[in-house]
């Protein structure tokens, strides 16, 4: 079973989620804001990912969100990262990331936005993986 928060990502070694920090540099921003970033990949594609997510009641459910939707590399991942924007580019080729975006609560307040990727590039930027790539953007 796929666990729902980050910090069960972490505390569960061996389980389907594994910590990815090879993935900050390339999408987090640069300076002190990334120290609120986590990364986390998952074996499973997206729509698996969504579907053992679905029960979470943390998870803050308003229209479009959690919906995966096909988009371009650049506004899959944005423009705060340093990654290599040409080469992503061309990593995707005519594929398009599909991408699903929400927010967690914890404590009744909206602590966690979530981006949810599959394909996603490897660290490298040499190739896609079929799984899901998971960036948490910790809020105060």
């Amino acid at each position: 079973m796929l666990l729902v928060a980050a910090a069960a990502l972490v505390a569960q070694p061996g389980g389907t989620w594994r910590a990815a920090p090879e993935f900050l540099p390339l999408f987090a921003p640069a300076g002190p804001r990334a120290e609120a970033y986590l990364a986390y990949v998952s074996p499973f594609d997206l729509d698996t990912v969504l579907g053992e997510i679905a029960a979470d009641p943390a998870l803050v459910r308003v229209p479009g969100a959690w919906r995966p939707r096909p988009l371009p590399p650049s506004d899959a991942f944005g423009q705060t990262g340093r990654y290599d924007r040409g080469r992503l580019l061309r990593l995707y080729g005519p594929t398009r990331a599909r991408v699903a975006r929400g927010a967690r609560l914890e404590d009744g307040r909206v602590r966690e936005a979530w981006t949810l990727i599959s394909p996603y590039p490897r660290a490298d930027l040499a190739r896609l993986d079929d799984g899901t790539l998971l960036l948490v953007l910790r809020l105060p």
